[in-house]
């Protein structure tokens, strides 16, 4: 029999977090499936964690609230000490349908090549979540930004409803606290190592009880996980984060010299435009630091994949065991 571990992350959720225990299912696929709950509770201050126990699921605690990122990391960490053939995450604030896990699960179980599945809110008309047009177009945002930076096109790229098989888990590295979604595409997408797939599903655009802790302010979501996908995005596509800045800043210095040349050719002197040379040195300057810094973290990119390869064998032996490592 194999098993998936549900990662619930989750701050005050105490009217919530019941009902989305219960409904998630026991077994899966004929009973060959077995389902087990793990509740990261993020420094709750109600009965978060009174009821998720109660409800059979096993609590990870933190003494303080820590981030989502952080508390989806805990639970894949969980999910591999478990030995999961396949993980879940699911938000704890009813949000999404329990039953719709077997609906993400199935391309993975099925064999189809598939590595993770993430439910899309936007990939389906039908389905479009009722939410302030602000966000919606925030998300549509972020996910053309991510789509671009991995060479793929993606629809929904923040949703918090994903599955994923042990490979996917065993790759993941995150390093952002605040969210996890969009770093997690461009650190399995972006490594070209796990296949991802979109499958619509209908979730509710707004919760029932409390404030997202996520997105509860528009601009502040907007800089912290802009910081997180454009931090992913250097790590991993230092060439193109690096050269396109100084890319950037060499056209702008040569439309400056330019400037400057045009009135030389035209009056004879430089001394009316001379600061017009003088900011396109500057720019050129800079365009060379980035030149620099986007071939030092190439060089340290190669090095970080190579890292991440060693880390992904030596977790492989440490859950699973020197057979499974082996294979």
């Amino acid at each position: 029999m194999k098993k998936c571990v549900v990662i619930i992350p989750a701050l005050n959720e105490e009217k919530t977090i019941g009902g989305v225990i219960d409904e998630v299912p026991k077994m899966l696929y004929g009973e060959e499936l077995n389902m087990e709950v793990v509740v990261v509770n993020d420094g709750s201050t109600d009965k978060t964690e009174e009821i998720a126990r109660e409800h059979g699921a096993t609590v990870i605690n933190h003494s303080m609230p820590q981030g989502v990122g952080a508390s989806f990391f805990d639970g894949v960490r969980e999910a591999l000490n478990r030995k999961a053939d396949y993980a879940v995450n699911i938000d704890g604030d009813g949000q999404m349908d329990p039953k719709d896990i077997e609906r993400l699960l199935f391309p993975i179980w099925c064999g189809g090549g598939v590595d993770m599945v993430t439910a899309s809110r936007f990939m389906d008309a039908g389905k479009y979540p009722k939410m302030p047009v602000v966000k919606r177009w925030g998300n549509e945002r972020v996910a053309g930004i991510v789509s671009s930076i991995v060479g793929k096109k993606y629809y929904d790229v923040s949703c918090g409803f994903r599955a994923y098989n042990k490979e996917a888990l065993l790759w993941l590295n995150l390093h952002g606290r605040f969210t996890y979604t969009q770093e997690t595409f461009i650190n399995l997408a972006g490594s070209s190592r796990i296949r991802i797939m979109e499958v619509p599903v209908e979730i509710k655009g707004e919760r029932e009880f409390g404030k997202s802790r996520v997105a509860s302010s528009i601009v502040t979501y907007a800089v912290r996980s802009g910081s997180i996908i454009l931090s992913a995005f250097k790590d991993y596509s230092p060439i193109r984060f690096f050269g396109g800045l100084s890319g950037m800043f060499l056209m702008i210095g040569i439309l400056f010299e330019t400037i400057m040349l045009i009135n030389y050719c035209l009056t004879g002197h430089f001394r009316n435009y001379l600061w017009a040379g003088l900011i396109g040195a500057f720019m050129a300057m800079t365009a060379m630091i980035f030149l620099i810094l986007m071939i030092v973290s190439d060089t340290l990119g190669k090095i970080k994949r190579t890292q991440e390869e060693i880390l992904y064998f030596n977790k492989k032996r440490e859950y699973y065991g020197d057979d499974e490592w082996k294979a």
